[in-house]
């Protein structure tokens, strides 16, 4: 089980208590723009300059950067040190725990077998794992005692509930009071990244025992979801989920350095983690090196995957481009069409959607979506989408203008967005400038 110390518990709390900007630029859409700001060219020696500045401040300690236009990669530079006291330098083919934009790679799978007929999104969960027949809702709660009462779905889960966020599970680290306690109550504190105590089915059957935060499709929240998809792709398709993506999606795009346990000839390639508030530190934690637990029959669909920046651009290029590169092809136009739906407007009205009160801002299957464009505070185009992970790294796909940005870190607790709207900005002025 991952436990990290009280110190960065606080640090991931911070980061999820903020997860409007550390996910998306929120500053640049939703910031009054009376005065639009003057266009500024830029080149790509203006993006290094950015990124060295940032680093000799200590805002980020380094990390790899990509950025292509229409599947042709325009910027790939590593900067900084990994470990400073080692002398040890980023480089470009470093690998990163990339946590939650494990998601993405998960949805990738689960709409390879709805293409295939095997799912249907509206299909209800328990259809494929039943144990999630019986998942109750939390109705009241005795801070007391920690007991509580339960009552049933009026709705079943269904799998697009998962897919957005939407089925009533959550992250137990990252709440307060009751949810916290239920969670703790329920052994599900420790999911998201890895667990050598517990198989993926087993963990999903325990999330499945859990009391749900709310009623299915009643409100956004955050949570274990992907990690319960992750199991679902594991039945329909008879094979692990490592497996799974390795066959349909790594080797297809021909990804070869991702993977939720780090072969040992690629170990000394994984990179440390740096707390947020001392950059040229870094974080030894034996627990931060869950990526080398070779034979772990746990994959969290949610945040469990270590990737190169190149890698997961890969990824991104095919879905700026309809699903494919070159006659590469990991799903349908029309199923990347489908991802970037806007969902729950009904949500949005009520306030209970994913920044519901952001207009530029809508939510697809997975990850935000730009819904409207705003060129005085944002460069990226309508139906934009893109997400993040935990320790800082970040992705954004541009299908209209076919610009695809990575940026990957390694940092708990940052919230220094601003680094990454402007980041973001240079990427687009130095591309039209090019």
């Amino acid at each position: 089980m991952i436990i990290f110390h009280s110190k960065y518990i606080s640090m991931i709390k911070l980061y999820f208590s903020a997860l409007f900007f550390l996910i998306f630029n929120v500053n640049l859409v939703a910031q009054s723009a009376a005065v639009p700001a003057p266009i500024i060219k830029s080149t790509f020696s203006d993006l290094d300059a950015y990124l060295t500045e940032n680093i000799e401040k200590g805002v980020i300690p380094g990390g790899v950067f990509l950025a292509a236009e229409k599947g042709k990669i325009k910027y790939f530079k590593s900067f900084g040190f990994d470990d400073q006291s080692l002398d040890k330098m980023y480089t470009n083919d470093a690998i990163f725990r990339i946590a939650s934009m494990t998601k993405s790679i998960t949805i990738v799978g689960i709409l390879q077998l709805m293409e295939k007929g095997k799912l249907n999104l509206d299909d209800p969960l328990s259809k494929y794992i039943p144990a999630f027949k019986k998942t109750k809702v939390l109705d009241r709660f005795n801070a007391l005692d920690s007991s509580y009462t339960v009552v049933d779905q009026i709705k079943e889960i269904s799998i697009r509930n998962l897919l957005t966020h939407t089925s009533g599970s959550y992250y137990g680290s990252f709440e307060q009071d009751s949810l916290r306690a239920v969670y703790m109550k329920n052994g599900l504190m420790g999911f998201g990244l890895s667990n050598k105590e517990y198989t993926t089915e087993e963990m999903v059957n325990m999330i499945a025992r859990a009391p749900l935060a709310f009623q299915p499709g009643s409100t956004w929240k955050y949570g274990l979801n992907m990690e319960v998809l992750g199991r679902l792709i594991e039945v329909v398709s008879k094979t692990t989920l490592d497996a799974y993506f390795q066959k349909n999606i790594f080797d297809v795009l021909e990804m070869k350095d991702t993977y939720f346990y780090l072969p040992k000839e690629k170990q000394q390639r994984l990179v440390y983690v740096h707390p947020s508030d001392t950059v040229q530190k870094v974080i030894k934690n034996p627990e931060l090196y869950y990526p080398y637990s070779i034979g772990n029959n746990h994959f969290a669909g949610g945040g469990g995957l270590s990737s190169t920046t190149l890698d997961y651009a890969t990824l991104c290029m095919a879905l700026a481009n309809n699903g494919k590169i070159d006659k590469k092809k990991i799903l349908k136009k029309k199923t990347v069409q489908l991802m970037n739906d806007i969902q729950f407007s009904e949500l949005d009205l009520n306030n209970k959607g994913f920044m519901s009160k952001v207009d530029e801002m809508g939510f697809g299957l997975g990850y935000w979506v730009v819904k409207k464009e705003n060129s005085n505070l944002s460069p990226l185009s309508a139906e934009s989408f893109g997400w993040g992970g935990v320790f800082n790294t970040k992705y954004y796909i541009d299908p209209k203008k076919k610009i695809v940005i990575v940026g990957m870190t390694q940092m708990f607790g940052f919230n220094n967005e601003p680094f990454w709207e402007t980041f973001t900005k240079e990427v687009y002025k130095a591309i039209e400038a090019d």
